[in-house]
């Protein structure tokens, strides 16, 4: 009888340890997925170049400042700019790829000239620039620095900003969201959230004008 009792006490035990166990996996599971929100196109965090209000056309590229791709499509996308000024959001985020060692160190200085206000200026020479500093062996951090002298930025904020391992860990949210969005190269374009496939140079416009008319 004894016996019996105590197999009882230590079965119940062991079921409630189990209960306890499962509610806190299901309580950590739950947390968890409440701090790795679902992938978005666009970010309050994201880069907003032009606002144009809540009734525009939301365009969003993921980069790569030494994708040549990318500096290739960089007039295309400034046309569209002004002839859709008014007319379109554009937001740029980061996608560095790791074939390219001057890919992750131009985020790194875009994002430190955010910082200061200055993302655009830095986004434009950087792409402006791209003939000069893409396509080399090895990283050329010094390059980026001179367009971050170049722009008028406080150096000593900017060299603190790019050692910040927290602005690496922005780069690389901006990556890793993206690839959760399906975007596999660069430059990637989503217009009012849905990803267009580029075969030429019209087809932004197009998927632009088409956003519009829905």
């Amino acid at each position: 009888m004894k016996n019996s009792v105590k197999a009882v006490i230590v079965t119940g035990g062991l079921v409630m340890l189990l209960l306890i166990g499962v509610l806190v996996w299901a309580v950590a599971q739950r947390a968890e997925s409440e701090n790795d929100p679902k992938p978005q196109v666009l970010r309050e965090e994201s880069h907003v170049l032009d606002d144009g209000g809540p009734d525009a056309v939301t365009v969003v590229e993921f980069l790569d400042f030494e994708c040549e791709a990318c500096a290739a499509f960089h007039p295309v996308m400034e046309d569209l700019r002004q002839e859709y000024d008014g007319q379109i959001t554009y937001a740029v985020r980061y996608f560095p790829l790791p074939s390219h060692v001057n890919s992750m160190p131009a985020a790194l200085a875009a994002e430190a000239a955010a910082q200061q206000g200055d993302f655009e200026a830095m986004y434009q020479r950087l792409l402006e620039t791209h003939a000069e500093w893409g396509g080399a062996a090895e990283p050329t951090p010094q390059a980026f620095r001179t367009l971050a002298e170049e722009i008028g930025l406080d150096m000593a904020a900017y060299d603190e900003a790019v050692a910040d391992p927290a602005t690496t860990e922005r780069v690389r949210r901006d990556r890793s969201e993206g690839t959760f969005l399906g975007v596999e190269g660069t430059p990637t374009f989503f217009v009012d959230g849905r990803m267009v496939t580029l075969t030429g140079p019209d087809d932004l416009e197009r998927a632009i004008v088409e956003a519009q008319s829905r």
